[in-house]
């Protein structure tokens, strides 16, 4: 079994499965990562906001991405998949606008995505429908209440069923809501958008004040697709975020980049591997996004990026110079890690790879402290607690303190049983960690990475040498 990273199911983990991951002699390869995630829903939905067809290429093709699709045929577009030969997905939309969506009888399955739920519900908020957005039992779990509390103030009819705002959500929409001036007490993406999507409805100018910049996905396409939307910073390191009510999307074709979040698992196996050599290709390396990368830097990493130039059916840069979604090939060889401290504003930057850099902060030399963690405690899982223990199991010395993550290192992982929680993140970490680990390492629920990544072990067999 020394050649199989993955055991008793050919790579394609089963919902049951655990996944058997073997240390490796060395690593190559040239990877394709799959469209980036948080671009492949709002293409998507901006999409079902304008009217007209909206071509959308190299999409993500995970769980997460086909609920959003799910939901825009569900309100009555028309949406369709297309896969080529190469294996990249491609969506058709046609719709007619938020005026076209049509009442739905039933509930509108978010799955496992918060990203679908959140932004569907500041974009319901301002339509003529009532609906109900609901998910799997781990979306049940997540309180919503950060996204209820501003619709709400808005003028939408938005409750949920469970404490503290948990799904299932129903929102009744309302044709005009009211602009609101909101400061995010956590700063959140997702939150953000949520507001301004609702803003769209709004008779007015709707304001969102971050205390700390998140990933500008939202701003950057709705600018492309013609929408006002003003950026400027504000206090220590905040931001100002304002978008005018009334403005029509417009239909539009985006290219979408390879998900750096994705890129974070490869980049980190390079890095720690004693011999691996990696190229991944089209990553997309926005400012707000390419934290992980700048951060692995910051340890010793050894990362050549090479930019791409932008496709020329990418979005439209006439209207504002930062609409563009800036990609690059990452090439990224065996390095040396030195500890570093990982202020707040950075983990904003990289909410979604800090498990990933957790394992990466094990094989650094000295203590390394990551700080303002706390939002990952309402990701997929309680991703603080996740981590630790599994890391732990394996040999790391790691703890929570509070809401900050104190990694130990250079640790020697030992094989052992870990658990993802049914979170993607988490099982793509302790798969990652069983390349350097000294014995099997078997990961539980491995399935759940194909809520982002569903080709992840296939690839992670592809790089074995």
């Amino acid at each position: 079994m020394d050649r199989h990273a993955v055991a008793d199911f050919g790579g394609v983990p089963g919902a049951d499965a655990l996944a058997a991951v073997h240390s490796a002699s060395r690593l190559r390869g040239d990877l394709h990562m799959p469209g980036d995630k948080s671009i492949s829903h709002r293409a998507l939905m901006f999409a079902l906001l304008a009217d007209g067809e909206s071509r959308i290429e190299g999409a993500g093709d995970g769980a997460d991405v086909r609920s959003t699709a799910g939901i825009g045929r569900a309100l009555g577009a028309l949406v369709q998949r297309e896969a080529g030969n190469d294996g990249t997905v491609t969506y058709r939309v046609h719709a007619r606008g938020v005026a076209g969506f049509m009442q739905t009888p039933g509930t509108l399955d978010c799955g496992n995505s918060g990203t679908s739920l959140r932004l569907f519900a500041g974009i319901l908020a301002g339509s003529a429908v009532t609906a109900i957005l609901d998910g799997d039992a781990s979306l049940r779990g997540r309180p919503m209440n950060r996204i209820i509390e501003p619709l709400r103030a808005m003028g939408s009819g938005i409750r949920a069923a469970g404490d503290d705002g948990r799904p299932p959500v129903t929102i009744e929409g309302r044709a005009s809501l009211e602009p609101i001036d909101w400061a995010t007490p956590v700063p959140s993406a997702q939150v953000k958008s949520a507001i301004l999507l609702a803003g769209l409805c709004a008779s007015g100018t709707t304001r969102v004040h971050e205390s700390v910049a998140t990933r500008d996905h939202t701003e950057r396409m709705l600018r492309a697709r013609g929408v006002k939307v003003r950026t400027s910073p504000e206090g220590d390191g905040g931001v100002l975020i304002e978008i005018e009510g009334g403005t029509a999307v417009r239909a539009m074709d985006q290219v979408v980049p390879g998900d750096p979040s994705a890129a974070a698992f490869w980049l980190v196996a390079g890095t720690i591997h004693p011999d691996a050599d990696l190229i991944l290709r089209g990553v997309g390396t926005n400012p707000t996004r390419r934290g992980i990368i700048d951060l692995l830097v910051r340890m010793g990493a050894r990362i050549d990026e090479r930019p791409l130039p932008d496709p020329p059916d990418a979005t439209d840069v006439s209207l504002q110079p930062d609409t563009g979604e800036p990609r690059a090939d990452l090439h990224v060889q065996s390095a040396d890690l030195r500890a570093i401290e990982v202020s707040p504003a950075e983990v904003a930057s990289a909410i979604d790879e800090i498990p990933i850099l957790c394992l990466a902060a094990t094989q650094a030399t000295g203590r390394t402290t990551i700080r303002g963690a706390g939002e990952l405690r309402n990701k997929e899982s309680d991703r603080l607690a996740g981590v630790a223990a599994g890391l732990t199991a394996l040999g790391a010395k790691i703890r929570v303190d509070g809401d900050d993550i104190v990694v130990d290192g250079p640790a020697r992982l030992l094989g052992a049983a870990s658990d993802s929680l049914d979170d993607h993140r988490l099982a793509m970490t302790f798969a990652i960690a069983g390349l350097i680990a000294t014995g099997p390492t078997t990961v539980g629920r491995p399935a759940s990475a194909s809520v982002s990544y569903p080709g992840f072990f296939a690839d992670l067999e592809r790089i074995r040498a």
